[in-house]
């Protein structure tokens, strides 16, 4: 059953790597690993950057999870002074015409919020899987982030799409209502648009890019980074 080697995994992290935390974008991979915590009542934080364009549906699913788990889920906002600052200069959309200042928008919404969020951690756990994007095929399941200086673990690395909703139904698990609207990777809401039937996991973030440039920073892609060995993570 591939739901016990991920509690184990998981459990081992928390017991070996403290303070740990779960960055969740509240995707329906997020939601797997925070049942996972929840469930085995795990002393890891969770917390979402909360970019001030997330979608009423994500924002409505972050109060359900604090209510249906009875935890803590943290939020980091950007700085708003940094917000206005480019909004000014450039206008609140201005990302849909120049890749350099979507990257720039994700930077200051996503990349310094988590820079917040995983201070004083020794290391964090994400929801990416290998099926989402060519750049990720070879993610490992654990690696080290040399931007943050920590320790970081992928557990659902293997996971397939089915896998994740499989486990979703069977736990009754809450998930953002915008998956039943034709989503499967949801972001920021001008970001992020559903896909079609013969599209891939992330057509629907930032379409108008090429597929190579689909990434905000937060996971940089290091293609000549060796990973981990996946014994370390268990």
């Amino acid at each position: 059953m591939i739901e016990e080697p991920l509690r184990a995994q998981v459990r081992d992290i928390a017991a070996r790597f403290a303070p740990v935390a779960l960055a969740s974008s509240l995707s329906a991979e997020d939601m797997v690993l925070t049942d996972v915590i929840a469930r085995e009542r795990l002393p890891i934080d969770i917390f979402v950057l909360d970019t001030g364009r997330l979608h009423a549906d994500t924002l409505a699913l972050a109060t359900l999870v604090k209510k249906h788990y009875a935890i803590d889920l943290k939020a980091y906002a950007p700085d708003p002074h940094a917000v206005a600052e480019y909004v000014s200069r450039h206008g609140r959309d201005a990302f849909y015409a120049d890749l350099e200042l979507r990257q720039r928008c994700c930077e200051i919404r996503k990349v310094h919020p988590l820079r917040r969020a995983l201070a004083g951690k020794r290391a964090w756990i994400t929801g990416q899987r290998r099926e989402h994007s060519p750049s990720r095929s070879a993610l490992a399941q654990h690696e080290y982030d040399a931007v943050h200086r920590m320790e970081k673990f992928n557990p659902l690395a293997e996971w397939t799409e089915a896998q994740v909703w499989a486990y979703l139904r069977e736990h009754g698990v809450p998930y953002n209502r915008l998956y039943d609207q034709g989503y499967r990777s949801i972001g920021c809401a001008p970001c992020t648009r559903p896909t079609l039937p013969h599209e891939d996991v992330r057509a629907g973030r930032w379409w108008w890019e090429a597929a190579e440039e689909k990434e905000c920073g937060l996971h940089p892609v290091r293609r000549s980074a060796k990973p981990r060995e996946e014994t370390d993570a268990r």
